[in-house]
């Protein structure tokens, strides 16, 4: 079972996450690293550029918000208090405290919510790693610092430049207490290893030797079964030890049948592999043709998560991220048996979260989603606070996909659906173009669509609209002529009209079905149990 929100995680924390109710924490927060992250979604005929939309904003500014953060802060009598007026006794009032101003209260609440045998990984880069490693110490004591995971996020770049190319992301591994919870997690053996065994014929199993001598203890240095250690060596076993093993066919043999000095028996099968080090090399990043690529920034391979909750939560735990992004966290966290939260503060997010977990999960996906609008009045609310959130979430409850938010560049379009509306895969796929009104609207707005309906060859337009529609509007829109399925000669309206309160009801878009015309307005998640295109792991 799991439960998305939409919305700030700090308010969300402290308003619907109990004390001690958390498992294990994975966050990925924005770096600080001043760059606009955008979402892309390809184009599938090959001829246009793919589209963008931002995604977030990785900048933070130092304004009255952070301003005021901080000085609740620097009140603190512990040892985080400490850390925030050391950083601005460093760093003064600029972006960066800004950032940790930001970051700091979250890690409180995290930290309040996690179990005393829980654990937090927090993802970031070089950009403010050195700042974040002291606010974790800070946070949860320096004393429960586990690991610093060194991962590398990409390949190494050709670029000339005074300095080393940089292409690893850091990992911050802290437990809440000294009693966590931990499964050691091993890798697969490089086949330079797997070389040194052997098909053991006394068992038919491959088999390795181990030493059986040591350095030092003289007084063991004596001749057994025809085989003496070497001159500053002894057995590591008691005579009665090694007896019992050569007795359960355990000790490797000389040709002569005499007992080799390496000849503890250890068997492949009872191996679980090398353990893992805290550099993961073996999992390598999303390449540009992976099959799990989405398409959404800084989204990490499911492997990753994999590790983490396999490492750190048992089945049945609850693991929470509270920036899920694409929603790789909720994704490995469902694949595993585990229950999850995730909360994030863009519609566009949430709505890839849903498809991506209903494409993989289908019926055995149990999800809640909080925090988005259920009615009229709260569709009003969001649309008023912020436009681009409500025309997010709008398409979403049509499946649309937005279109690149560059001033005049979008002709009037908010979103667009992808199908194709005939049997050849090298034809252009059809298009479904939208527009979002969360005010006011007339029958130009019906005209304007139109216009653009016309010049770009799409099949059909849809005007969303938080307000009912006016007569003329509805007989403009009626007067558009309908467009003919390829498939079956199937007429839908060219031109249509959808409110908010029709969409929240389950009124759908007139459109050629899901059985006849494949949508290709996103890229899909493999369902699981599929052959998927896995991520390499190297055997180190």
């Amino acid at each position: 079972m799991g439960t998305l929100y939409y919305g700030d995680n700090l308010d969300i924390l402290r308003r619907y996450l109990a004390d001690e109710s958390v498992d294990l924490v994975y966050l990925d927060p924005p770096f600080n690293s001043a760059q606009d992250y955008n979402a892309f979604f390809e184009e599938k005929d090959g001829t246009a550029a793919a589209a963008q939309i931002q995604a977030f904003k990785d900048t933070w500014e130092w304004n009255h918000e952070s301003r005021s953060a901080y000085e609740d802060l620097e009140k603190r009598a512990d040892k985080l208090g400490g850390v925030m007026r050391a950083f601005m006794e460093i760093l003064g009032p600029n972006d960066m405290m800004a950032y940790l101003a930001m970051m700091a209260p979250r890690l409180v609440e995290l930290r309040r919510a996690l179990k005393p045998t829980g654990s937090l990984y927090l993802h970031c880069d070089p950009t403010a790693s050195h700042y974040l490693k002291l606010l974790l110490d800070g946070v949860f004591g320096g004393e429960n610092f586990r690991n610093e995971l060194i991962w590398p996020r990409t390949n190494a770049h050709n670029i000339a430049s005074k300095y080393f190319s940089r292409i690893h992301d850091t990992i911050f591994f802290y437990s809440k207490t000294p009693d966590y919870l931990w499964h050691p997690q091993y890798l697969e053996f490089a086949e330079n290893q797997l070389k040194r065994y052997v098909l053991d014929e006394e068992t038919a199993r491959m088999v390795t030797g181990q030493d059986l001598t040591m350095t030092g203890n003289l007084t063991r240095n004596f001749e057994w079964r025809g085989t003496r250690p070497a001159a500053n060596r002894g057995w590591g076993l008691a005579i009665e030890e090694l007896e019992a093993l050569w007795e359960q066919g355990l000790i490797l043999k000389k040709k002569d049948g005499t007992p080799r000095l390496d000849g503890r028996k250890v068997f492949l099968d009872e191996k679980k592999g090398k353990p893992t080090s805290d550099i993961w090399m073996d999992i390598e990043r999303i390449g540009n043709t992976a099959k799990e690529r989405l398409g959404y920034p800084t989204q990490k391979p499911v492997a990753l998560l994999e590790r983490i909750i396999a490492a750190s939560s048992n089945p049945g735990d609850l693991v929470l991220d509270p920036f899920c992004g694409c929603g790789t966290t909720v994704d490995a966290a469902q694949k595993l048996g585990r229950k999850w939260i995730g909360i994030d503060i863009t519609h566009l997010a949430i709505t890839l979260i849903k498809g991506r977990l209903r494409d993989t999960y289908a019926s055995e996906l149990q999800m809640k989603v909080l925090g988005e609008p259920t009615d009229l009045a709260g569709a009003r609310q969001l649309a008023v606070e912020n436009k681009y959130q409500f025309q997010w979430w709008a398409l979403g409850l049509v499946g649309a996909r937005p279109v690149e938010q560059k001033k005049g560049a979008d002709g009037g379009v908010d979103g667009k659906i992808l199908f194709r509306d005939h049997p050849d895969p090298k034809q252009k796929p059809q298009s479904i173009i939208f527009s979002v009104k969360g005010g006011g609207v007339g029958v130009k707005d019906v005209r304007d669509l139109d216009s653009v309906v016309t010049s770009t060859g799409a099949a059909i337009g849809v005007l969303i609209t938080i307000e009912e529609p006016t007569k003329p509007m509805r007989e403009w829109a009626a007067n558009t002529g309908s467009y003919v399925s390829t498939f079956n000669g199937q007429k839908f309206p060219r031109l249509q009209i959808r409110t908010i309160n029709q969409l929240l009801a389950g009124v759908t878009i007139e459109r050629p079905s899901s059985n006849v015309a494949v949508d290709e307005t996103f890229k899909k998640a493999q369902q699981a149990g599929a052959k998927v295109q896995e991520q390499p792991r190297l055997g180190l």
